[in-house]
């Protein structure tokens, strides 16, 4: 999970096969830092793909205070002048890129998912560091 620049918040490790719905909820438990207020002018928006279409996906971030921004799977594309929100995909396909760009998560030797865990931790704070100084 990133934030609108493509900081990530929460990671959480699943094993290879497993369906990105699977860990929706758990990976919004796994935020670090703390939630603003959620105000009726400033409300919290989860962007995600057609991978979380489900009922139970949408009922449970709702319950959890986020407005969901979920593409339809049956929905199909839009017209070229025709743009409902801004383009947000893009920002977390760019932080997984830089996760890849870690050679030691590139294929995973740890056997311990704590120790692989960590080493995703230290990728996500020197992401966010690269960041901070742009």
């Amino acid at each position: 999970m990133t934030d609108q620049r493509g900081a990530p918040l929460a990671v959480t490790i699943t094993a290879a096969n497993r369906h990105d719905m699977k860990a929706a909820f758990s990976t919004l438990e796994a935020v670090v830092p703390p939630r603003p207020p959620i105000t009726p002018y400033h409300p919290q928006h989860l962007c995600l793909d057609k991978g979380y279409d489900y009922p139970e996906i949408d009922e449970g971030i709702r319950r959890r205070g986020y407005t969901p921004h979920i593409r339809r799977k049956r929905e199909g594309k839009l017209e070229p002048g025709e743009r409902r929100h801004p383009a947000r995909r893009w920002v977390v396909e760019r932080t997984n890129s830089w996760h890849n760009r870690f050679r030691k998560l590139a294929v995973r030797f740890e056997k311990k998912v704590e120790n692989y865990l960590a080493l995703v931790h230290l990728a996500c704070a020197l992401i966010i560091y690269r960041l901070v100084l742009g």
